[in-house]
């Protein structure tokens, strides 16, 4: 991979045509992109959920939270542009914005696309009969209940025994869907039968996530003013950022379970498709790692991660708080997850 002497230029950077990244020029707690366009967020999430970045060991994530610390604390002086922002975007795919600590490697963004290939391909082949939809059910929301619990907003906790219920109910909701639909479209087109898996899906991320952060939604969100500096919790910000992460997750599969099914219906009609059965499963998850190389980033790029509310929005308490304390503040900020 690389080693801690790779971000830095040995020979003199000008003379190579390096762009030096001189000691506080650069201000790491903005992302490099503007994050109030689609494009600018687009570009910043594809840079911390692309899949590569989660193939790097502990001691090189490590390595590249040395560079970023050192950077900021001025001991750099020889460090390109380039590869300070490759530093910051590779930390930003492993370790929690709100806590620092480095995050389960199945949970991160990064992870999304190589993970999410193999269970949704996985669940868009066997889809057939109760045993499989259950097995791959299974699998994909504990997969879910990791990714969710990884990238919730870490200022607010949760016990054990509420993330227990939210996987539960998720997986139960997931299978109960599929079960019951795949039941009610055996004398449908099979088109039908292959989206099934998408709509079970659907319903389980919007019992999965609202419950594996329910902490949020009952003790409230912490707020933020500008400068990043705490100014209370609020219910209803927390509700906000919820939802808009379970508007996210369910884009993020739909084109790879929406159009994918489509195409294989199209080509298993192909003889020489049907002489080549057992590769049906793998070209399946090709389909959805190529949907997904796009899909990640793209899902994350809908509505900013650090999401904004007008204080006069906030639920009455909060508000009253908020302007006790803060009477100037109009706009707070908060971490909505991923």
């Amino acid at each position: 991979m690389f080693s801690l002497s790779s971000f830095f230029v040995r020979e003199n950077p000008r003379m190579e045509g390096v762009e030096v990244a001189l000691p506080g020029q650069i201000n790491l707690n903005i992302p490099r992109w503007d994050q109030s366009t689609f494009w600018g967020r687009f570009r910043h999430f594809l840079a911390i959920t692309d899949w590569r970045k989660a193939i790097h060991t502990n001691a090189e994530l490590d390595e590249a939270k040395e560079v970023v610390e050192a950077y900021e604390q001025g001991k750099v002086s020889n460090l390109s542009i380039d590869d300070l922002w490759h530093a910051k975007h590779l930390v930003d795919s492993a370790f929690h914005p709100d806590t620092g600590e480095r995050m389960n490697f199945l949970g991160r963004m990064s992870f999304q696309v190589p993970g999410g290939m193999a269970i949704t391909g996985a669940m868009l082949q066997w889809y057939r009969t109760v045993p499989a939809v259950v097995f791959w059910q299974w699998i994909n929301q504990s997969f879910n209940a990791l990714v969710n619990y990884t990238n919730r907003n870490a200022k607010s906790t949760i016990t054990g025994k509420q993330i227990g219920i939210a996987y539960v109910s998720a997986t139960t909701s997931a299978v109960a869907v599929s079960v019951g639909l795949n039941s009610l479209v055996k004398t449908a087109p099979p088109l039908l039968a292959r989206w099934v898996p998408f709509i079970a899906v659907a319903a389980a991320n919007c019992v999965n996530i609202p419950l594996t952060r329910q902490r949020e939604l009952i003790d409230g969100i912490v707020l933020f003013d500008e400068n990043k500096n705490p100014v209370g919790k609020s219910k209803k910000a927390a509700a906000k950022g919820i939802t808009q992460v379970v508007i996210s997750r369910i884009t993020m599969a739909a084109p790879g379970m929406i159009i994918v099914p489509i195409i294989m219906e199209k080509i298993e009609k192909y003889r020489f498709m049907q002489r080549i059965k057992p590769m049906h499963g793998p070209l399946q998850m090709l389909l959805c790692g190529l949907s997904l190389c796009f899909m990640v980033p793209a899902a994350c790029s809908i509505f900013p991660q650090r999401c904004s509310m007008s204080v006069d929005k906030l639920e009455p308490e909060a508000q009253e708080a908020i302007r006790k304390q803060y009477p100037e503040l109009k706009i707070v900020y908060f971490n909505k997850g991923l």
